[in-house]
């Protein structure tokens, strides 16, 4: 996470010069609300919401900019150059053990059958524990390194008994597939490309270890300004009713994600189905369970010190959730 204040002018600058598009005219008046969306490379947020229809009538604009993952989305968003983006469980952990001005507002809940540690089709590696000694992929504070830990944890080994490779998905899946590590911890639509595009087997996947926690983030400065927060409100119920769509609308979403990624149609099929979606409302067992999480990481030293994540949580927006449950 970003420290030293020449960082965040770094990100902030690369951010600008980003590729990213804007919706709604190509000019903005005078005090008009503009919401930077952080979109991760994958995930197709963007799409998914034009898909639904929750892009039409907006009363701001957006402006979009892609990530690679979830921890460079709040990287962006600590550095004032996001408004909203949408992770997975682990990234808001190491954004708040680096004292991040991150304020989760949104949280949903997905099956964790596609959160998964691959193997190469023709790999020895029979159970979690015979990852002792190996190299493992992972995206570090993403979603897959909490789900690796579990792992590990409950098979008797500790992160120091495996090799860990620090790498993003594309780079992660050349390893796999070259040969150049032994497993792979991922995600959707990662999970399901390895199997149908490479033949890799699922070695073990989120069930028992992990929650299916997905959480909506903006940043305290974005929350103080009354106009940006009203937006975001508005942003976030859109969103949540996009996530209804693609869950009514599956086929559909599977074809649009498809040409998004230009993934077969059997990859996103696959992915959809295992990446289904609730919208909840922040509550108490929400966050125990994102505490345990940040306790994990502080117990093996993978973040500086503890965490009291509760404080990094706002329940203002749960009206929203509660309407969302009310529509099923």
């Amino acid at each position: 996470m970003i420290r030293r204040h020449g960082a965040v002018l770094l990100l902030t600058a690369l951010l600008a010069a980003a590729t990213s598009c804007s919706t709604g005219d190509a000019a903005s008046g005078p005090g008009e609300v503009v919401l930077r969306v952080g979109d991760q490379k994958g995930a197709g947020v963007q799409d998914m919401l034009t898909a639904a229809g929750q892009l039409d009538g907006l009363p701001y604009k957006i402006e979009w900019s892609m990530f690679t993952s979830g921890p460079p989305i709040l990287e962006g968003v600590n550095a004032g150059a996001v408004d909203f983006g949408s992770v997975g469980n682990t990234p808001p952990v190491f954004a708040a053990a680096s004292k991040a001005r991150i304020v989760i507002v949104g949280a949903t809940e997905s099956r964790t059958t596609g959160q998964a540690v691959v193997v190469p089709k023709d790999s020895p590696l029979r159970s979690p524990a015979e990852l002792k000694g190996r190299r493992v992929a992972v995206a570090k504070g993403s979603s897959a390194h909490y789900h690796l830990l579990s792992v590990l944890k409950k098979n008797g080994l500790g992160f120091d008994d495996i090799r860990p490779q620090y790498l993003q998905p594309a780079d992660a899946l050349s390893a796999l597939t070259g040969g150049r590590v032994d497993a792979w911890a991922t995600w959707e639509p990662y999970t399901a490309q390895a199997e149908v595009e490479h033949g890799a087997r699922i070695l073990v996947d989120g069930r028992g270890y992990t929650n299916g926690y997905g959480f909506q983030v903006t940043s305290k400065d974005a929350l103080a300004d009354e106009e940006r927060a009203a937006a975001l409100k508005d942003f976030l119920g859109r969103f949540q009713r996009a996530i209804e769509w693609s869950n009514s609308h599956p086929k559909e979403w599977a074809g649009i994600w498809a040409k998004q990624t230009r993934l077969p149609g059997p990859v996103t099929e696959r992915a959809v189905e295992r990446r289904l979606a609730d919208v909840v409302p922040i509550d108490d067992s929400v966050i125990a369970s994102e505490q345990e999480i940040a306790d994990s990481f502080s117990a093996v030293d993978l973040i500086p010190g503890e965490v009291d994540i509760a404080g990094f949580f706002d329940r203002r927006f749960n009206d929203l959730a509660t309407a969302a449950q009310q529509r099923k």
